[in-house]
């Protein structure tokens, strides 16, 4: 585990994308791997949230579209 100072001193913690750690690629053929990275709207989460590094968070959106577009997952949930 990687850990960072902070300009106040603060030592912060950095851990591994979920998916660069276990060399998982993310599909719009797997709506249900999707669903983990959305909140209970559909939106997708954010990087903060979903803890995935800059390119896998891409690569979720796109499939994330890719799977709305098909009809694999809803654009938005009724609350």
């Amino acid at each position: 585990m990687n850990r960072t100072t902070t300009p106040r001193g603060r030592v912060k913690s950095r851990t591994e994308c979920k998916l660069c750690e276990h060399d998982l690629v993310l599909t719009y053929k797997q709506p249900e791997e999707l669903k983990r990275y959305m909140n209970k709207l559909g939106k997708i989460l954010p990087r903060r949230a979903s803890r995935l590094c800059a390119k896998h968070q891409r690569q979720l959106a796109r499939e994330v579209k890719r799977a709305r577009k098909l009809a694999l997952l809803p654009y938005e949930v009724e609350p």
